[in-house]
């Protein structure tokens, strides 16, 4: 399983790669192993606003659905389109094109309320 260093994590299994005022968010590799394989993502619209620690969407595996929480709060500026025709994206590679939505961080002070890579680790070992 992979975790990358440079992403911070939330206890509900989603990372966060930040540039500038923009957060990239998905699910970790753990999250989608334990899910199995994708078969539907639900996303919130661009324009609408997350808060850090609310639900803003679900993912839905072949045997569970699930919430997929805001690891910061801010405004969706973007979303991944790829996932409404092929969800194994994440699956395939949730770091990288399996990412799910941008959000402009309003507050970048909630950052410091995330995992880093080997906190992360501790809490699913």
């Amino acid at each position: 399983m992979l975790f990358p260093e440079k992403l911070k994590y939330s206890n509900d299994h989603e990372w966060v790669s930040v540039d500038g005022d923009v957060a990239t968010v998905g699910i970790t590799d753990y999250a989608q192993g334990e899910l199995g394989d994708l078969v539907f993502v639900e996303l919130p619209a661009p324009g609408s606003t997350v808060a850090q620690g609310e639900s803003f969407g679900t993912i839905e595996a072949v045997k569970a659905v699930s919430d997929l929480f805001a690891p910061v709060s801010g405004e969706v500026i973007e979303i991944n389109d790829a996932l409404a025709d092929d969800p194994e994206i994440v699956n395939k590679d949730p770091y990288g094109d399996g990412w799910m939505v941008k959000v402009r961080v309003v507050d970048a002070g909630e950052l410091d309320a995330l995992l880093d890579a080997s906190g992360y680790k501790s809490i699913i070992s």
